[in-house]
């Protein structure tokens, strides 16, 4: 459980596996994360019941506040997060940070990518920092008309992971 410093006014939170029980919770939270690009509820259900799919969330007070969804792509040598959150009223807390990098950990790939908008400049600001770099552009795909950067990172397990 994260905690915040004192004097502050933001609360704890938890990260967990995120659950079928979250469903809804879930989806509310991809919407107000994404709006028109959110994922359509078929997608978001999918992410909660495919076994190796790896799906945690930040929970504050029984609310979902932050989500990442990834997958293993064994037979192309690499993990992908699939999708990754923090409602607007709880960005710039180190709450994306935590989820990225459990999701990370939990994926265990020597290769990780993930894609986003260019304008999302605190997420490609994050994924730098986190060694991330840009491998491929997506033309126009995002339904504005927007390009995707697709970003990688490549791991060292033997010296990041303490498993």
């Amino acid at each position: 459980m994260k905690e915040s410093a004192p004097g502050t006014e933001k609360q704890a939170y938890v990260v967990r596996k995120a659950e079928l029980r979250d469903f809804f919770k879930l989806h509310r939270l991809e919407k107000s994360c994404f709006q028109a690009d959110a994922w359509p509820w078929i997608d978001v259900l999918a992410a909660l019941t495919f076994p190796e799919t790896i799906r945690l969330v930040a929970e504050q007070q029984e609310e979902l506040i932050g989500f990442v969804i990834g997958d293993r792509r064994r037979q192309r040598g690499l993990g992908w997060i699939a999708s990754i959150g923090v409602h607007p009223e709880h960005r710039r807390q180190g709450i994306g940070r935590e989820l990225l990098t459990a999701c990370e950990k939990a994926i265990s790939m020597k290769r990780l990518r993930l894609s986003l908008r260019p304008s999302n400049q605190g997420a490609l600001a994050l994924y730098l920092r986190e060694g991330y770099i840009e491998v491929d552009r997506w033309r126009r795909y995002y339904r504005d008309g927007e390009d995707a950067l697709v970003m990688e990172k490549r791991m060292d397990w033997t010296k990041t992971n303490n498993l």
